[in-house]
């Protein structure tokens, strides 16, 4: 395992390797004159801005990591890697449990000075990370956990999160499983993201006339789904709600089908990412699922489709939906620096209330109460026929469609949980 206690600076991940530096092209003369800028003396002229980033180089989430990370370099280096006329760079360190990620947090804010965070592939990871940037006032941002206590009784004002919430999911995806059946079966992970869908899906469930058949929790890293297969067959449901993610999600879905389950029982899952349907290879694929971006979208705007153009150009395959979060929240990060004109924590933190960008007819943006992306999300099964190693999904529908809609789906102020501290 990784030494929590070191950053490292190049490292190969898995069978890939990654430059973590984006501000070593010795850009020591792009420094911006002071006109028009915020004062800058020369010592700290010549120093680059720098941006922390915090995503696993170890354990089960790797494979999502590593196309978080790139993401987030490659925001960067649209900018030909300057931020305010200063050379920039982004320190990436490791989260290989929620107190490494926690101590790499403190590390980025005490010993490398970062102006911003982004980063925390779990809930548990980025519940961690908010807690040391509420304490140091330092701008984070989760940009794929989906917890709901992330923008809810934990919130805090220097976090914000581009994912959207669990609730949200569930909202979108339980109508689609109602329509299947009303005999529901759950298999969710045992930590903050998969006990938040138990519980929005047993309320949904509730609500609207559901049977659970049965529930289990399960550990992250559980290599054996057998012994919760043969207890699904038993139960006969007419749907399996999944809440297990990355490599786990993968070495189910392989199990399932090797117990001769795919296509018997339906199976869907909220917040799935194209790395874990594409670690499962076309026979095993199965499923219908929410997911937050897809490169073959062709509602995606223009910035996107170029970010997905320049991802397949510089690494020779499709921007994963991890690789498009890893973007957008570093992208709404650099851009709240640059228009803060200022890496002041409060200016920072002001602009990426204002930020937002046009999807569709849509403002994206987060909200000032809670810090919340509002954003659609895709519906998604898998084609019955696979031919493209990397196109897996049919795209149903893009959701919640009208204003209201969203609204609903997102809640308002006086839902939310979130107390904001001034």
């Amino acid at each position: 395992m990784t030494d929590a206690r070191k950053p490292i600076i190049n490292r190969s991940i898995g069978r890939r390797s990654l430059l973590l530096g984006a501000g070593s092209l010795g850009a020591a003369g792009l420094i911006a004159p002071k006109l028009g800028m915020p004062y800058i003396g020369n010592a700290a002229a010549a120093e680059p801005i720098k941006i922390g980033m915090i995503w696993a180089k170890t354990g089960n989430i790797v494979d999502q990591a590593e196309y978080l990370a790139q993401g987030g370099m490659l925001a960067l280096e649209q900018r030909n890697n300057t931020l305010l006329g200063r050379p920039a760079e982004i320190v990436w360190l490791d989260e290989p449990n929620p107190q490494g990620a926690q101590q790499n947090a403190e590390r980025l804010v005490g010993e490398h000075k970062v102006a911003g965070i982004v980063g925390g592939a779990l809930s548990s990871f980025a519940l961690a990370i908010s807690s040391v940037a509420n304490k140091a006032k330092v701008p984070y941002v989760a940009a794929n956990a989906a917890a709901g206590e992330i923008t809810g009784k934990s919130c805090n004002r220097y976090t914000f999160r581009l994912q959207p919430p669990v609730d949200v999911h569930t909202r979108v995806l339980a109508p689609y499983c109602k329509d299947v059946g009303k005999k529901w079966y759950l298999l969710t992970a045992a930590y903050a993201f998969g006990q938040d869908i138990k519980r929005s899906f047993e309320e949904y469930a509730k609500a609207n006339g559901i049977t659970i058949v049965g529930a289990d929790e399960v550990p992250v890293g559980t290599p054996d789904y057998s012994s919760f297969i043969l207890k699904i067959r038993a139960a006969k449901p007419d749907v399996v709600i999944g809440g297990i993610s990355a490599s786990d999600l993968t070495t189910f879905l392989k199990q399932w089908n090797e117990l001769g389950m795919r296509g018997k029982i339906p199976f869907a899952e909220i917040s799935v990412g194209n790395t874990d349907i594409w670690g499962v290879g076309p026979e095993a694929a199965d499923g219908l699922y929410t997911i937050t971006w897809y490169y073959k979208n062709p509602n995606n705007p223009p910035e996107e489709q170029a970010m997905a153009a320049a991802y397949e150009k510089k690494y020779n395959r499709p921007a994963a939906d991890k690789a498009w979060m890893g973007w957008l929240g570093m992208k709404s990060l650099l851009d709240s620096i640059e228009a803060a004109n200022s890496t002041d924590s409060a200016a920072v933190v002001s602009a990426l209330e204002k930020w937002h960008v046009k999807r569709g007819d849509l403002d994206s943006g987060y909200r000032s109460f809670d810090h919340q992306l509002v954003s659609r999300l895709l519906i998604a099964s898998i084609k019955p026929k696979i031919t493209d190693k990397w196109d897996y999904f049919d795209i149903k529908a893009e959701l919640p469609k009208s204003q209201a809609d969203i609204d609903a789906a997102f809640g308002s102020q006086a839902d939310s949980a979130c107390k904001m501290a001034g």
